[in-house]
């Protein structure tokens, strides 16, 4: 198995540990210098660069949050000045409003340096016709797959999002072989190829970089099934710096985090206390070589869990599991916590139950209530209603049985739930409403 950067993608212990104490040591004085916002937490929690002397320290450092971005837009976590920013980008502000990220030419080096590490460990190699079906634009997506790409030595089809047509017409004329785009659109154009004409298993297409979204096992297994592609996953996330922070390689078994350009906890969300490996729980980040906005135990709100065994692939950093949910995914109806991650991996459990879903939350009353609308399989929606309403009810059994909430559930036709090519929505929340 190839791997882009033997040197730093197999570091481990005290040699890693060096590099990433020196780094840190100076992305705090850089940020101490700039007298960004986080001086001021540093300052209220009583610490300065000069307390931090081994990384066993870092737990003094004070937590940053996407807030901060917010509280401080547009542009106040600069640590340069704007002059030696060369690019703004944005988050796609689905949970919130909007943060601004921006970047110098080192880091822009970076970031291509990063990708390529996971693309290559996905098994991309410079002979590769790579199709981006990521929206170009403010999101980072699109622009750090694609100038990743390009450091491996792929052709780079910049093909955006949507359109799915012609998606299948530069894939059969290019001879594309790598797909880049969300899961769900993925799956999208899985079924769409049917419709349009397209084989997925008599094209050339090989390898999927999927992310932007969290997505099961199950989503993995329909993806490569229908597609016969290899589908991996990657992590990142636009305040830390794009795509990039960590990718699973050929084996699957876990996302490698570049532990060079980034220090990884994992804490219980509750109380922000460190957690041992192996234990789920909120993943955090400092960056230890971002130039332009440098982020020091940024609370990314994503959960997962950490190991550090060596990979097979001969890899030795840290390896994260794919994201379950996000701390402000979590739903709780009458008292118990419910995450979309939950409901998708129960609906795939299901025969004939499509991966395409959305959960409606409202209040009746007094009372929260949970409602899934779920495509079925082509075949099964049908006029027959005792046969509709006794499958309707064996999935809301089953989902009662994982979630331990009553859930009523709305069969709908195939195609029929809203695609996007970008991250898919999963939750209508009615309640404030």
């Amino acid at each position: 198995m190839n791997i882009w950067n033997r040197e730093m993608e197999t570091l481990e212990g005290a040699a890693l540990e060096a590099i990433q104490f020196e780094r840190l040591k100076e992305t705090l004085a850089r940020i101490w210098k700039a007298g960004t916002p986080y001086r001021a937490r540093m300052e209220d929690a009583g610490v300065s660069p000069e307390s931090i002397r081994s990384l066993d320290d870092l737990e003094k450092l004070p937590m940053s949050r996407k807030m901060d971005f917010r509280e401080n837009y547009p542009l106040g976590m600069l640590a340069v000045p704007l002059d030696a920013v060369v690019r703004l980008h944005a988050s796609s502000g689905t949970t919130g409003s909007r943060t601004i990220v921006g970047y110098t030419a080192g880091d822009l080096r970076n970031w291509a340096e990063l990708v390529a590490r996971f693309a290559t460990a996905a098994g991309v190699v410079a002979s590769d016709v790579a199709q981006i079906s990521f929206t170009y634009g403010l999101f980072t997506g699109g622009f750090g797959l694609h100038y990743g790409l390009e450091n491996v030595g792929a052709t780079v089809i910049p093909a955006s999002g949507g359109n799915t047509e012609l998606q299948f017409a530069l894939m059969r004329d290019l001879g594309t072989t790598v797909l880049v785009c969300t899961p769900t659109y993925a799956l999208h154009m899985a079924g769409a190829g049917r419709g349009l004409g397209f084989d997925f298993h008599e094209s050339r297409l090989r390898v999927g970089l999927f992310g932007a979204e969290p997505w099961s096992e199950g989503i993995r297994e329909r993806i490569e099934r229908d597609t016969g592609i290899s589908a991996t996953d990657n992590y990142g996330l636009s305040e830390v710096l794009g795509p990039g922070v960590a990718g699973e390689c050929e084996l699957k078994d876990g996302m490698h985090i570049s532990e060079d350009h980034f220090i990884a906890e994992v804490v219980d969300p509750e109380t922000g206390k460190r957690l041992r490996d192996g234990q789920q729980g909120e993943l955090v980040l400092t960056t230890l070589a971002r130039e332009a906005m440098p982020v020091v135990r940024f609370r990314t709100g994503d959960l997962t869990e950490m190991w550090r065994e060596p990979c097979g692939c001969g890899r030795r950093n840290a390896r994260m599991r794919k994201v379950l949910g996000r701390t402000d995914d979590m739903l709780i109806i009458r008292g118990v916590n419910v995450y979309p991650s939950q409901v998708e991996k129960a609906l795939l459990q299901v025969d004939g139950i499509e991966p395409h879903f959305l959960i409606m939350v409202d209040r009746r009353g007094e009372l929260d209530s949970l409602e899934v609308l779920v495509e079925v399989s082509e075949g099964l929606f049908s006029d027959d209603t005792r046969r509709m309403r006794e499958f309707t009810k064996r999935v809301e059994t089953h989902l009662k049985s994982v979630l331990n909430v009553r859930v009523q559930v709305t069969l709908k036709e195939p195609n029929s739930i809203e695609r996007s090519p970008g991250k898919a929505k999963r939750i209508v929340d009615r309640r404030e409403a």
